[in-house]
């Protein structure tokens, strides 16, 4: 089964997939981008690094599940990846923003959804602060950003508040044990 998970940039989403991965069952889908890469980044382990003719190309063909320009870059999930995955068995988790997760609630794509919420818009801003990653401009932005998505959640199978790390990781695990055991 498709699991997607999304949230504000800042929220912890990354943690809690990494929580999540522990488990043999699940495998995170790489994202494709053209975003260039971060100094800690890798090339297929972080995203698959594209240049914009190259993504172009790959939405022609047919080859996104759901894709979406975000500040000024192409983000997208690859098709061939998750049915490889999902023809193993296993469980494949898509970190993707609000309107890619809108895409594919929209397509015949089984999935199973949840929104990872800030406990507040001041901690996020205060998170997204101490990663020193963001100019003031890209900040606001960011939160913006952030404010729409929190508004649109209601899509989601569940919604949960990451004040407490190890809460949100348990509130996580039992929802999908819950939802894939029923699948």
């Amino acid at each position: 089964m498709l699991v997607i998970i999304s949230g504000p940039s800042g929220v912890g989403k990354g943690t809690l997939i990494r929580h999540l991965m522990k488990h043999p069952h699940f495998v995170y889908s790489v994202s494709a981008t053209t975003r260039p890469p971060r100094p800690d980044e890798e090339d297929g382990t972080h995203y698959h690094f594209l240049s914009t003719e190259e993504f172009l190309g790959r939405i022609e063909a047919g080859d996104f599940l759901e894709y979406e320009e975000v500040f000024g870059h192409r983000y997208g999930t690859l098709r061939s990846p998750i049915l490889q995955e999902e023809a193993r068995g296993r469980h494949v988790i898509l970190e993707i923003d609000v309107q890619g997760a809108e895409q594919v609630f929209s397509s015949d794509q089984e999935c199973v959804s949840i929104f990872l919420a800030p406990p507040s818009m001041e901690e996020l801003r205060r998170r997204l602060e101490g990663r020193g990653t963001e100019d003031p401009q890209r900040l606001e932005l960011r939160l913006a950003r952030a404010q729409d998505e929190i508004e649109r959640s209601d899509r989601y199978d569940i919604r949960i508040v990451n004040d407490d790390l190890a809460a949100a990781v348990e509130q996580a695990e039992a929802f999908l044990q819950n939802r894939l055991q029923t699948a």
